[in-house]
């Protein structure tokens, strides 16, 4: 059950590259996707917390961490809508009366 580890590793992976890519360091669009990585994580962290399961390794890890895959994959899928739905709502001009 360590499903968790893999959108932690991309939290922090994103955290680090965040900080030493400059042009990053100012976006918005990349401080929500480092929120919704760490949501996720942290997510993970405490369902297994709440089911006595965070540090339990089963004997096929391997599916564990396509799960944790197929979460990492649905936060870049979520955050790639959101950054899309901003640009494309601040394109469109306002009706003002």
């Amino acid at each position: 059950m360590v499903c968790y580890t893999v959108p932690m590793v991309a939290a922090v992976v994103h955290y680090v590259t965040r900080r030493n890519i400059i042009s990053w360091k100012t976006r918005v669009h990349q401080f929500w996707l480092g929120l919704l990585l760490l949501g996720g994580a942290i997510f993970g962290i405490i369902d297994h917390l709440w089911n006595g399961e965070l540090f339990l390794i089963r004997e096929n890890i391997v599916s564990d961490l396509l799960l944790g895959v197929a979460i990492t994959i649905s936060i870049f899928v979520i955050w790639v809508i959101i950054v899309t739905l901003d640009k494309t709502s601040k394109k469109t001009p306002s009706k003002t009366q």
